[in-house]
């Protein structure tokens, strides 16, 4: 490819190692000047944007009315998250401001797998078995699971992700029943399984794995009633949104064994926690710290995206955007205020 623009200067907010390595190697394409900065985007250290035409932020950095004031004041043209989610974005402050675009996909594969991963690894209790080894400890008392070959599997929502998942477990021979607003027809057609509603969706499903985007109407989708509603020892899986899921009913259903299972890849209030070591620090937040008291809860700090594969097209995604802003293509992954 050819070497890019070489004089605009990015600033990188909430940079950790993986992310400095994948984006150095990505930038060798187009040259950009990127300084980076461990620390989040907040109104305290919004001032470094000083002398920026372009902002990376993350899932977890502030930008709201304040923090887009300053910016707009220090001259940054375009704001860049290089995440596909932008709940801690104020597109109604940066309406007519600034800018702002995104990684719509990075790779449905990692995040299909890793939900894949957890159903295997709290079925068959990989984890429990792991340590219990560790400690020379070989007996199998507690670690029975079931066949995934033949049980029902609820996937709700069908896009990328949730296509790569049906593809998956229709491999384990599982039956396959989905839920999605705008079904895909003729994917069902050739993959070979049943849309339903979700009524029955959560009545016959035996594993329920959510690759939905968080709206109004998805909004705490697994809820209360909704767990009333499911098979006793059901599996929930969720790799999308934190908030597709009450946590506090979650555990509820987790207490009483409706739920058997858990795997959250995702939690509500996971901005305060994921993507940084708290080892030597206590979890403030009683109802993480309660979901993470079960051992039939497999909690994961929002890994779904990490893979070599989801990485690079996150850096290519994000640098793209910022070459086609900058040179006045028409930007495809812009977040649009009046679009919402």
């Amino acid at each position: 490819m050819e070497v890019k623009d070489q004089s605009i200067k990015i600033a990188f907010f909430d940079a950790k190692p993986y992310d400095r390595e994948s984006f150095d190697r990505v930038n060798k394409d187009f040259n950009y000047k990127i300084s980076y900065f461990k620390g989040h985007l907040t109104i305290d250290t919004v001032p470094l944007t000083q002398g920026f035409q372009a902002v990376c932020v993350f899932v977890n950095d502030t930008v709201n009315k304040e923090v887009i004031e300053i910016l707009a004041r220090n001259e940054v043209k375009l704001i860049a998250i290089r995440a596909a989610g932008y709940n801690n974005i104020d597109l109604k402050s940066l309406f007519k401001k600034i800018p702002v675009v995104r990684v719509p996909a990075y790779s449905p594969y990692a995040v299909a797998e890793l939900a894949v991963t957890q159903m295997l690894a709290l079925n068959r209790k990989v984890h429990k078995a792991y340590f219990r080894t560790r400690d020379n400890n070989f007996t199998l008392n507690g670690l029975l699971g079931f066949d995934m070959h033949g049980k029902t599997v609820g996937i709700i929502g069908t896009g990328k992700i949730g296509k790569v998942a049906i593809n998956i477990l229709k491999g384990f021979g599982m039956k396959i029943l989905a839920y999605d607003v705008f079904p895909d027809k003729e994917f069902q057609k050739n993959a070979g399984f049943e849309y339903v509603q979700l009524d029955e969706l959560y009545r016959e499903s035996d594993i329920i794995s959510l690759h939905c985007p968080l709206t109004k109407e998805t909004y705490r989708l697994i809820n209360e009633t909704s767990i009333a509603k499911m098979k006793t020892g059901v599996m929930i899986i969720n790799t999308g949104r934190g908030m597709l899921i009450d946590s506090k009913a979650l555990i509820e259903g987790l207490k009483t064994a409706k739920v058997g299972f858990a795997g959250l890849d995702v939690y509500e209030e996971e901005c305060d926690y994921f993507f940084e070591d708290f080892s030597n620090k206590i979890i403030t937040d009683d109802v993480l710290a309660r979901l993470l008291s079960f051992n039939n809860v497999m909690i994961t700090s929002h890994q779904g995206f990490f893979t070599q594969e989801g990485l690079g097209n996150i850096a290519h995604t994000t640098l793209q955007n910022i070459h086609d802003f900058f040179v006045e293509k028409k930007l495809s992954n812009e977040i649009c205020y009046k679009c919402e």
